[in-house]
């Protein structure tokens, strides 16, 4: 069992990454205003969506490394910081430049990077706070992260963005992350002291050849990355096409939200499921056929004309969809080259899952412009579909996993 303070540490921690998603979800609410107000275009819209992974891209796998010898607690503490600054630069963009759009380009970088190093440490700081008996439904419970904070940042926001400023709702993020930090800083205990020496150049490599030269990280990082590259880019997007259809108000920001919010429910049944003996693949593949259902069911003209289908649709894509990232946690922790590289591995992770969320939405846009409209839509995500039952059913095969 989890004793009482170490459950109120893992649901800190947990809480933190949810801040950190809400971050990335405060802009999908706010782009019908954006593109209003600064004249974005759609493919404008979805590089401002995805830069946001840029640090992730391009970083993962070394912040991780860093991230072994910084300190878990000590790092997410820092990317929440980051987190605030970013969030405010992007609120004072109108202000404080009359090149807002590429302020606010800058702010999401930041605030990328700042997501990277708070979200990286989770798997491992709840490894450290958490039976292993309990570790895989705490696993799951932190895959909600990103569905926590997407969902709750479409519901409020269509609301406070009718009411206030676009800017008002960047500073209200800066504000909460800085609490988060707080709160994360007092409640969760501090660090231990470095068991070795500090990592040099040559160890640094050394841990990067061990993570690279092991097949795990590659194949659930793959998986990751054609999961996210879909996910983001029909969540991010869905605000905007319910707005283009004529969906205003209360009725956009519940049926937006809600569809992020059921990710929930996927990521939260897959550390039951898998602590109850149920294998990896089974629900990697149930989890990628009920995503490319789902998506042909949304956007397919086949469905043209019966909405509810369709929302059902999306309802199905997410939801079911959430057992992929749940999994995956689990997985990182047990295939990891060595337990001291279980961030280096959520960092090569998090590096394609950022990949594929910063090229995701940018290409689904670009499809849809080529097309005149979002009925192809799913064809970008049964191809991410396909790709990941592949990668499902090599990663059964390794020794680690059970069949």
């Amino acid at each position: 069992m989890v004793n009482g303070r170490s459950a109120w540490q893992a649901w800190l921690i947990i809480a933190a990454g949810g801040v950190a998603a809400l971050q990335v979800g405060k802009l999908p609410p706010a782009l019908p205003w954006l593109q209003a107000q600064l004249g974005l275009s759609l493919l404008d819209s979805g590089f401002l969506l995805s830069v946001v992974q840029g640090s992730g891209m391009l970083l993962g796998l070394m912040v991780g490394q860093w991230i072994d010898g910084y300190g878990l607690r000590r790092s997410m503490w820092t990317g929440l910081m980051l987190l605030s600054a970013g969030s405010f630069m992007g609120g004072m963009s109108d202000r404080i430049s009359e090149h807002t759009v590429w302020v606010l380009l800058a702010s999401r970088v930041v605030e990328g990077l700042g997501f990277l190093l708070t979200v990286l440490p989770g798997p491992g700081l709840l490894r450290r706070h958490v039976e292993s008996d309990r570790l895989a439904p705490f696993l799951g419970y932190w895959g909600t992260y990103m569905p926590l904070g997407m969902s709750l940042a479409l519901l409020v926001g269509p609301f406070w963005l009718q009411a206030a400023p676009w800017s008002s709702w960047w500073f209200f993020f800066a504000f909460l992350s800085a609490l988060m930090a707080m709160a994360l800083r007092r409640g969760v205990a501090p660090d231990p002291e470095p068991d070795g020496a500090p990592l040099d150049l040559s160890s640094i490599f050394a841990r990067l050849r061990q993570t690279l030269g092991a097949s795990g990280p590659w194949l659930i990082a793959a998986m990751f990355c054609v999961y996210s590259a879909q996910w983001l880019s029909l969540v991010g997007f869905l605000p905007s096409i319910y707005s283009a259809a004529g969906v205003q108000g209360a009725m956009l920001a519940v049926l937006t939200a809600l569809a992020a919010a059921v990710n929930m429910g996927g990521n939260m049944v897959s550390g039951r499921l898998l602590q109850r003996g149920w294998s990896e693949r089974s629900t990697l593949l149930i989890g990628y056929g009920a995503m490319a259902l789902g998506s042909f069911l949304a956007f397919s003209d086949l469905t043209l004309g019966v909405p509810w289908v369709r929302y059902s649709g999306i309802l199905l894509f997410s939801c079911v969809g959430g057992l992929i990232p749940g999994t995956l946690f689990s997985l990182s922790v047990r295939l990891a080259p060595a337990p001291n590289l279980v961030a280096s591995t959520v960092g090569w992770m998090q590096q394609l899952s950022a990949t594929g969320q910063f090229l995701g939405p940018p290409l689904a846009a670009a499809l849809a412009m080529a097309v005149g409209g979002w009925q192809f839509t799913w064809v970008f995500t049964a191809t991410c579909c396909i790709l990941g039952v592949v990668f499902a059913s090599l990663v059964s095969r390794h020794p680690l996993v059970r069949q």
